[in-house]
């Protein structure tokens, strides 16, 4: 039987009992609290030990008490990898005995046996420490002397014993929490980032021609302009031709349709090769090489699916379901069907092979360059696999980042963030109203989803035309896009079809494009500037700018006085950086009200005295009462976003 009295519970962060790491970039901080209590009223010790994975030895630092019975402590990961984390707790003797001593003191009780009591907990230290420690030991004789009584008890009562208590440490009884809690330390952009999508066949500035790779360089000053950092492309593969679909998903495609780009693979090639009017890999390389000298990474997009001409049907027919008649199930999702895309039978006795065929595709792009992945509906295949997947490019290729593309019931949409996908889709792009983002925004920065999941927030996206975008003007798309810029710090848009305010949709009452990019080459006219296009400009700006909007995990609404109002409050953990945010959620009407200034968070325990400075408008304010009016002219601009400056702070942030 064990003889530890310390019990520990309740860890964070722990995820699946340590199956699963938490998620964290270089310089970030890792808060670990549990719940540590033991039996009777002796003093308990508690520390942290951590260790980057090409280390051996642990460090250690002490938590602190916060609260009943609740214990915290903080590490920085500042370096790459992974990095493991345990707890050790037990009774402090020491303090226990040193508490008790000062109690005894004040209430007049004989000490002499006390000071043998402590002598003999510090002969126990100084033994434990196997370098010795000169300053214990001699207390331990000063202690145990009779003559020194009085020298004693001065030492004791001095202001420096308590730190002599608390850096000397006997360890007893240990009791250890150990289930190989991890942290994986990864890419800064898996925190922020910011995505631009087009497509290349789009990229033209002829209408009615096909774009090339060429043309996407062409663009990428106009993207690095408006503030990107992230070019993402669809599948950039052969399109099938069988059950190709035609323009607006016909079933039946024109001669000039050029399908889904979805669609993977006909007899030219397959997911290893390029679609042959978009250009060659010489192309290809020359557009990385450009976009990195811009500033900006070229995302793909990762389609696990085939058309039926993929080159893999013939070559590996036992990696797809047959049907009875003996024909290849194409992918569907009733009443969704997609006669145009094969999945991949994931349960097929070949799976090995499979899976190992996959991880070479990726490889064989992340070794042409290619660093960040947009993975296509991953909800499709099993978690496992991505497990096993993002872990192997990972261990050589750890700058590589995975986005699950997944609109997913929420625990799938966790499990996969969870199995290694650095950022995530969400549900932003359905969530309209100030009850349901704020609701949304507290669920996906909770105590366990701020620990893996990053959220990625797009407005629109090539599948979706959300209802409130649809014959929307430009107050809603200028709504969208700083909500979406300001609430997480990874964001992007479908580009063109949102900076030129397409919003025409489907008359089936579906929530999709006329005219759909999907389905048919759309020239646009990119020397076009309106209010969104400056307005995306400015937004990006102010994300690089302001270090408080580079996270997700550091909002704390606040109160308003009226329902159309949304305010919430960013800051840097030192609190060098806030930005106030107020939302009017009415695109039509002036809304007007007053906002309440978070003194706690802001530190303030008198007056208030702060200068709020509008990023967008460029307007200064001076605030001292604790309600403050404002007005929205979403018109004009969706929202103010402040930088505050706090005048009169006599008290610590406490963000």
């Amino acid at each position: 039987m064990k003889r530890n009295r310390v019990l520990i519970e309740n860890v964070i962060p722990e995820l699946n009992d340590g199956r699963f790491f938490v998620k964290r970039t270089v310089g970030g901080g890792v808060v670990v609290s549990a719940d540590i209590y033991a039996d009777g009223y002796d003093s308990i010790r508690a520390r942290v030990l951590y260790r980057h994975e090409k280390e051996k030895n642990w460090h250690e630092i002490d938590m602190a008490s916060v609260g009943t019975e609740r214990w915290n402590a903080r590490f920085v990961t500042d370096q790459r990898g992974i990095y493991f984390y345990k707890i050790q707790a037990w009774i402090d003797h020491l303090k226990t005995w040193y508490d008790q001593f000062k109690k005894k003191y004040l209430a007049g009780d004989a000490l002499q046996l006390e000071l043998l009591v402590g002598a003999e907990l510090l002969q126990k230290i100084a033994a434990q420490n196997k370098t010795g420690n000169k300053e214990v030991t001699e207390l331990a004789a000063m202690f145990s002397n009779p003559e020194s009584f009085e020298k004693s008890l001065e030492r004791i009562l001095s202001p420096d014993f308590e730190k002599i208590v608390q850096e000397n440490v006997l360890k007893n009884n240990v009791t250890e929490y150990d289930k190989n809690l991890k942290v994986k330390v990864g890419h800064q952009k898996g925190l922020f980032s910011t995505w631009y999508q087009l497509f290349p066949r789009s990229a033209s500035p002829v209408p009615g021609q096909h774009g090339t790779f060429k043309d996407v360089e062409n663009l990428l000053p106009r993207i690095a302009r408006l503030g990107f950092d992230v070019l993402y492309l669809p599948p950039i593969h052969p399109i099938g031709f069988t059950k190709r679909k035609g323009k607006n998903n016909a079933l039946e495609a024109g001669p000039d349709d050029p399908g889904s780009v979805w669609a993977i693979g006909n007899e030219k090639g397959g997911h290893y090769s390029i679609h042959e009017e978009l250009g060659t890999f010489e192309d290809f390389d020359n557009l990385l090489k450009a976009a990195k000298e811009a500033g900006i990474d070229v995302a793909l997009d990762l389609a696990f699916q085939c058309s039926p001409d993929h080159p893999w049907l013939k070559e590996h027919p036992q990696w797809f379901k047959k049907r009875p008649d003996g024909t290849i199930a194409y992918a569907e999702n009733p009443p969704f069907k997609y006669e145009d895309v094969v999945p991949f039978d994931f349960e097929t006795d070949d799976w090995e092979n499979l899976w190992n065929e996959l991880r070479s595709v990726v490889l064989f792009w992340v070794e042409k360059g290619v660093q960040i992945f947009r993975v296509a509906v991953p909800q499709t295949k099993p978690i496992n696999f991505w497990e096993w997947l993002i872990a192997e490019i990972n261990r050589d290729y750890p700058d590589v980042i995975f986005l699950s593309a997944a609109f997913a019931p929420p625990k799938i949409m966790s499990a996969l963030s969870k199995a290694g996908f650095a950022q995530s889709f969400t549900y932003f792009i359905s969530k309209y109203t100030r009850t349901e983002i704020e609701e949304y925004m507290k669920e996906l920065t909770g105590p366990e989803m701020r620990q893996h999941f990053r959220p990625n927030f797009w407005p629109n996206v090539p599948d979706i035309l959300p209802y409130h975008l649809m014959n929307g003007d430009s107050n809603v798309f200028s709504l969208r896009l700083v909500l979406a810029a300001t609430l997480s710090s990874n964001y992007g848009i479908y580009g063109p079809a949102f900076e030129f305010m397409e919003n025409r949709g489907v008359p089936n009452g579906k929530q999709e494009y006329l005219n759909s990019e999907k389905y048919e080459i759309r020239h646009w006219d990119w020397n076009q500037q309106n209010r969104i296009t400056f307005l995306i400009q400015k937004m990006n700006q102010l994300r690089k700018e302001n270090a408080a909007l580079q996270s997700t995990f550091n909002i704390n609404f606040t109160r308003t006085d009226n329902d159309e109002i949304l305010s919430f409050v960013k800051s840097t953990d030192d609190g060098a950086n806030i930005i106030w945010c107020i939302f009017n959620f009415d695109s039509l009407n002036t809304q007007s009200g007053f906002v309440e200034v978070p003194k706690r968070l802001f530190g303030i325990e008198r007056r208030v005295n702060i200068r709020v400075h509008d990023l967008l408008t460029d307007e200064t304010y001076h605030w001292f009462n604790d309600w403050n009016y404002i007005e929205l002219n979403p018109s004009r601009y969706p929202a103010h976003i402040f930088r505050v400056e706090i005048l009169y702070q006599p008290a610590m942030m406490s963000f």
